[in-house]
């Protein structure tokens, strides 16, 4: 099962075109009743929705009002109130228009997905960069390995609503470039990984872009001292150099695995020839690593990182 949900560029199934009939009718003003759900169009699905009244401000200062109330289909997968305040988002109007409609834009899918069609895998958004479904093993649906899908199938005219409880955003640094930009922090981490993949001439192999579906499990600089500790050297320069090149291989899986496409029992294939590493969710290992649940799921534009506290050895 594992295998056939992180081999990389998987694509929805059932993502289908559907033409949306709409019938007018002659009523006087006194006829009229009030619309019901699927006779709104997003927009003003939306905003007949007190949860969604900052999607509401942004769509409005972004000038995506009338491309979301356009005949056609679409899906939007919406975040709430909440969902842009817990990302800093109070003010719409602090946020740049461009930035603001490139946001908006990643949210929104050119095709109509209910719920029954979704399934793991990348879907391109309107932004025009790809976002990654995971189905975790209790049926709960995923972003991006953090925003989940709390309601489904709000049906408007033309299309349909998922709400997502965060605000999801295009990953816009690789894995090398995310691990570096740690290293220089306060309180640096991963300055012996990055070191490590240097000395390895390994960094271009965790380095580009969205065709690159990659997995790091990205030891901790303690987990490095726990080794040299164990090995009695002082650092990685002393481990030889094919002994540590096939090491940081075997923590890189060639697909992206965000950790709701992890299954018990399951063995991921590594980038050493015929080493696998085993999933053991019931105490979140990876092998004998135990996986940081604060620190899961670091999006890249190449893969995911997920950080464990120990150097896992083939």
């Amino acid at each position: 099962m594992m295998n056939s949900i992180i081999k990389g560029n998987q694509k929805l199934l059932g993502l289908f075109f559907f033409g949306m009939v709409f019938i007018s009718s002659s009523c006087s003003e006194d006829d009229q009743v009030p619309m019901e759900s699927d006779d709104k169009n997003i927009v003003e699905l939306a905003q007949s929705d007190n949860r969604f009244s900052t999607l509401v401000d942004a769509g409005q200062r972004a000038e995506l009002t009338d491309a979301l109330s356009a005949d056609g289909a679409i899906t939007v997968f919406a975040p709430t109130d909440q969902a842009f305040i817990d990302a800093g988002i109070t003010d719409v109007d602090g946020v740049a228009v461009d930035d603001l409609k490139n946001v908006l834009m990643y949210h929104v899918v050119p095709t109509e997905i209910p719920s029954s069609a979704v399934s793991s895998g990348k879907v391109t958004s309107l932004e025009g960069a790809p976002f990654y479904i995971s189905i975790d093993p209790d049926g709960k649906v995923w972003i991006n390995g953090h925003a989940e899908v709390t309601e489904t199938d709000l049906e408007a005219s033309n299309g349909i609503i998922h709400v997502i409880n965060q605000v999801i955003m295009k990953p816009t640094m690789s894995i090398a470039e995310i691990a570096t930009g740690y290293t220089q922090e306060a309180n640096p981490e991963f300055t012996q990984l990055v070191g490590a993949l240097t000395r390895a001439n390994l960094v271009d192999a965790v380095n580009g872009g969205i065709a690159d579906d990659l997995t790091v499990f990205a030891p901790t600089d303690a987990a490095f001292q726990q080794l040299y500790d164990d090995l009695n050297v002082d650092g990685f320069e002393e481990i030889p150099l094919e002994t540590l090149e096939n090491v940081l291989m075997y923590h890189v899986v060639p697909a992206r695995a965000f950790s709701q496409d992890l299954r018990d029992g399951a063995e991921l294939p590594t980038l050493l020839s015929n080493n696998t590493l085993t999933v053991d969710l019931g105490v979140l290992n990876i092998e004998e690593a135990g996986l940081n649940t604060d620190l899961i799921n670091i999006h890249a534009t190449n893969g995911v990182i997920h950080v464990i506290d120990k150097v896992m050895l083939p």
